[in-house]
């Protein structure tokens, strides 16, 4: 029985029925209460987790998100129950925490990771194809570094201790948010009172569809990143199938519930400033590359014991405090009197995007094996 599954789950119908799962269940979630185009985004999602911690203090992205738990413990599930979960860990950590910092910025400047991008074109967002632009652009110059040789080392095996702990952290995060504990006055865990945060399909249902996806992606190695880096490296489109079907049952279902509204203008949680929704994607596109994995493929890979992942996504989770807190992340559109005041990013927000830019490239150029013959 396990054979045979596991046997569908490597194929084309695998993965095609992974991304179909995906989008159905990213498209009825915000029926249910989370915000419009953001039935899954990793990285809105962290970043609400971020603020739900106290470690930014953006009051209408605050939330401990289920889905993200459910990522996490599906995948647990998955690699406990077809003997996959393996602790390793030590793979230029330092470096893996930062491209997670930079990836969050670039994906908080565009307002949405990969997976958000794909839905919200899934719902007639068009200014996501900017963004969907430069994630290709970001990721074809993080492969370009691959051909020259840029790798961040082998992983090794470790105690089992160690591939534990993300999942035991998502089961923490599960127990504050049933719970809601206020730690200090005015303190954390907060909740956000309006805004994005505030909206939410209740909890059972997000973390069932959480543990579902959690449990497919991780079968299926579903990632958008690596869907891409295989068309350009490779020529493979076996990932890209599964992502297609994603954009295709999301729209289906989207149209369906009367969700679908074409346009550049008025979008949720969206802004029409192009060059920097491509730019900000192009940065996180770029950071997921070298990273080994789009936000989503990070999640699994860490419930399965990989202490790498684990290191990327608290850098997103950090990264999403910095954005915050410094004014870094994009501003969406909004109505002023009748008339659209198109948002967009700050000054400070402009420089960051510029800077991650330059230093994931550096990292690219410098971490090959021919710098590193030469150093030895």
């Amino acid at each position: 029985m396990l054979g045979r599954l596991n046997r569908f789950t490597a194929s084309r119908w695998g993965i095609i029925l992974a991304g179909a799962t995906i989008g159905v269940l990213a498209a009825l979630l915000p029926r249910l209460g989370n915000p419009p185009n953001m039935g899954v985004c990793v990285a809105c999602f962290e970043r609400d987790i971020a603020g739900a911690l106290g470690l930014h203090r953006a009051a209408p992205v605050q939330y401990i998100r289920p889905e993200i738990i459910g990522f996490v413990l599906g995948a647990l599930v998955a690699a406990l129950v077809f003997r996959e979960f393996r602790a390793r860990a030590g793979s230029a950590p330092v470096v893996r925490f930062l491209l997670g910092a930079f990836a969050m910025i670039g994906a908080l400047a565009f307002l949405g990771c990969p997976w958000r991008a794909l839905l919200r074109l899934a719902g007639g967002d068009l200014n996501a194809l900017a963004g969907l632009a430069g994630l290709i652009a970001g990721i074809a110059l993080g492969v370009g570094f691959l051909r020259a040789g840029y790798s961040l080392g082998r992983a090794q095996r470790t105690y089992t201790a160690v591939g534990w702990v993300m999942p035991l952290l998502m089961i923490g995060l599960l127990l504050l948010l049933l719970f809601r504990p206020q730690f200090t006055r005015d303190g954390p865990i907060f909740f956000s009172q309006s805004g994005p945060g505030s909206l939410h399909a209740p909890v059972v249902i997000s973390l069932a569809a959480g543990l579902l996806i959690g449990f497919l992606a991780q079968r299926t190695r579903f990632c958008t990143m690596g869907a891409v880096r295989d068309v350009v490296l490779m020529g493979d489109t076996h990932l890209a199938s599964g992502v297609g079907a994603l954009v295709v049952a999301a729209f289906l279902t989207n149209l369906a519930l009367g969700q679908v509204h074409f346009g550049f203008l008025g979008q949720p949680v969206a802004h029409s400033s192009h060059l920097w929704n491509f730019l900000g994607m192009a940065l996180a596109g770029l950071a997921f590359a070298l990273a080994g994995g789009c936000p989503g493929r990070q999640l699994f890979l860490s419930g399965e014991g990989d202490g790498d992942a684990a290191i990327f996504v608290l850098g997103m989770i950090t990264g999403a405090a910095f954005a915050h807190n410094w004014g870094l992340a994009g501003s969406p559109d909004k109505v002023v009197e009748g008339a659209v005041q198109v948002g967009g990013l700050s000054a400070a927000g402009m420089v960051a995007v510029v800077l991650g830019l330059v230093i994931c490239s550096l990292i690219g150029l410098t971490m090959r094996q021919a710098f590193a013959k030469a150093e030895i």
